[in-house]
């Protein structure tokens, strides 16, 4: 049985639904559509005048500058966006491919960011109207402190996204820089704000986990608690695999996060998405909580993947029962 929901039943802000632009953020999206098509922009636009919910992304800066401290954290981050990245240099270090993907483990092992990964860049993955000729996407990881995301959809935990987006911006520009000083050409790709790479299939693409009910990655060891950013360069990265962690058979059976959603945003079964059958969140149900919650994360902060300690006995556990299934 559900556990009852304190934020139910919500009824969005009427000066926030006047906003509403008249086409839905789902067709945007492209719920429904059975052809392939590549990503439009919805949301967290470079210019929100640009795109139909802009006037709504406007409305969520408004929410935020309610609290002082997002002020704060917003130029923190922007500072790491507007520094400088060396200039690439004239000699090329050469590598193996595995030597070039194996020197990324110093990152997280200089605490820069928590996980690395490395995918064969995709033409699905970029955004329509934008075009990377990179071949190659490195993904960086960083994980929130589950004691504060924890607290959503307090300011709190709106403040611990901004944090991370802010280092894994810092993560970006530091493995871009480290690359231009061994003469590749490389770019960072970082968050909260739409470039042209779709971050979360790359992600999967490169071992960081599966999509989970709620939209997020899933990883046994941070759950769905962590952010993305990326570097785009042609340095001969060898990519690393995709893993299965039973994550999607898990999710079908559980409903945490369905019930822990406010405005009901979370399917209990799959959608089909230009082409491709997923989790998929309402886009439309979603935006007015996130928006008047600075974010909202209770999705995130509730998925039993992200409590400390727990994923690795839950992949433990789902892997014992595939090897039970095989052997009937």
């Amino acid at each position: 049985m559900a556990r009852p929901n304190p934020h139910r039943p919500f009824t969005p802000d009427p000066a926030q639904t006047a906003h509403f632009p008249t086409q839905s953020g789902n067709a945007v999206n492209g719920l429904g559509e059975t052809r392939f098509r590549r990503p439009r922009m919805v949301y967290w636009a470079p210019d929100p005048d640009t795109i139909p919910h802009g006037p709504l992304q406007r409305y969520f800066y408004a929410q935020s500058a309610k609290v002082p401290e997002f002020a704060t954290a917003r130029a923190a981050r922007q500072t790491i966006l507007d520094a400088p990245l060396p200039e690439v240099t004239s000699s090329k270090v050469q590598r193996s491919p595995q030597e070039w993907t194996d020197a990324l483990s110093r990152f997280p092992h200089e605490g820069l960011c928590e996980m690395t990964g490395v995918a064969e860049m995709r033409p699905e993955w970029v955004f329509e109207g934008f075009e990377i000729p990179q071949t190659r996407v490195i993904m960086l990881g960083v994980q929130h402190e589950y004691e504060r995301i924890a607290t959503a959809p307090e300011p709190t935990a709106g403040l611990e996204v901004m944090a991370q987006y802010a280092r894994a911006a810092l993560a970006a520009k530091t493995v871009a820089g480290w690359l231009r000083e061994q003469g590749w050409p490389a770019e960072p790709v970082t968050g909260p704000m739409t470039g042209a790479l779709a971050m979360i299939p790359p992600a999967i693409a490169c071992g960081f986990g599966e999509l989970g009910k709620h939209g997020s990655i899933i990883n046994p060891e941070f759950g769905a608690s962590f952010r993305l950013s990326a570097v785009l360069t042609d340095a001969p990265f060898a990519p690393t695999p995709p893993r299965d962690f039973g994550i999607d058979s898990f999710c079908s059976n559980c409903r945490i996060c369905e019930d822990a959603c406010p405005p009901r945003a979370l399917s209990p079964r799959k959608n089909t998405v230009r082409g491709v059958t997923k989790w998929y969140v309402d886009f439309d149900r979603c935006l007015p909580f996130f928006n008047e919650t600075h974010g909202c994360a209770i999705c995130i902060a509730q998925c039993p993947w992200s409590r400390p300690g727990v994923g690795f006995n839950l992949a433990a556990k789902l892997a014992r029962k595939r090897e039970r299934d095989a052997a009937e």
